[in-house]
């Protein structure tokens, strides 16, 4: 038989032990954490989402395929691609690294990765419901702008460097971009309609050629 002084030892002893106790599963949404630096939404409605595909540009719209903040930019000119958000990161810090030296630059990032990538393993066997959240990630479409270089005046050598640069880090096709840079519908540049002719000059000469032939008729 115990004592009551050794049971009332063993249920101090089991309370503290409880009380200390840390719980090592994981939350659900545990694996969104967003640090300070990093390109994340801060909360997301749901942990998983359907894979989606990248949208064409047909309904005729042209919003985001020309500059809104900067003087410089680039803009998707190859087929429209899935950019995760190291690919983003990595690009602005290029950017960033190059145009550094001149005071008071800025660097606009046009589209964001909001998008969870979840990847089963290789190898693995069908069913048992979606793999593991993996990275973020933003569908882009063909035409739209990627980044923008501006906030003091940059010259347009070392902006198309820097881009260029930005450029290789990509995993499509880019052009450089002005303000003076048309707008774009897909592979379509929409370039602004030329003057009509001044017809009138042309109308009176007639009109005098034929006055000419009938009195001399």
């Amino acid at each position: 038989m115990f004592s009551l002084s050794s049971l009332s030892s063993c249920l101090r002893l089991s309370k503290a032990s409880t009380s200390h106790s840390v719980p090592t599963a994981l939350g659900p949404l545990s694996l969104f954490t967003r640090g300070r630096s990093q390109l994340a939404p801060r909360q997301v409605k749901y942990a998983k989402r359907h894979k989606g595909r990248v949208p064409i540009p047909i309904g005729g719209s042209t919003k985001g395929t020309t500059l809104a903040y900067g003087e410089w930019g680039i803009r998707i000119k190859g087929d429209g691609v899935r950019l995760s958000a190291k690919q983003l990161t990595t690009a602005e810090e290029t950017i960033k690294k190059k145009i550094k030296i001149i005071k008071g630059s800025k660097v606009y990032l046009r589209v964001f990765p909001d998008i969870p990538v979840c990847i089963k393993g290789s190898e693995t066997r069908m069913g048992k419901g979606k793999g593991t959240f993996e990275y973020w990630a933003t569908r882009v479409p063909t035409g739209r702008v990627i980044f923008e270089i501006g906030g003091v005046p940059i010259r347009e050598e070392l902006a198309r460097e820097a881009l260029r640069q930005a450029s290789d880090k990509l995993p499509t096709a880019m052009e450089f971009i002005n303000r003076n840079t048309p707008p774009r519908l897909g592979r379509l540049v929409l370039h602004p309609p030329k003057p009509p002719k001044d017809v009138a000059p042309e109308i009176d000469s007639k009109v005098e050629q034929v006055e000419t032939q009938t009195t001399s008729a």
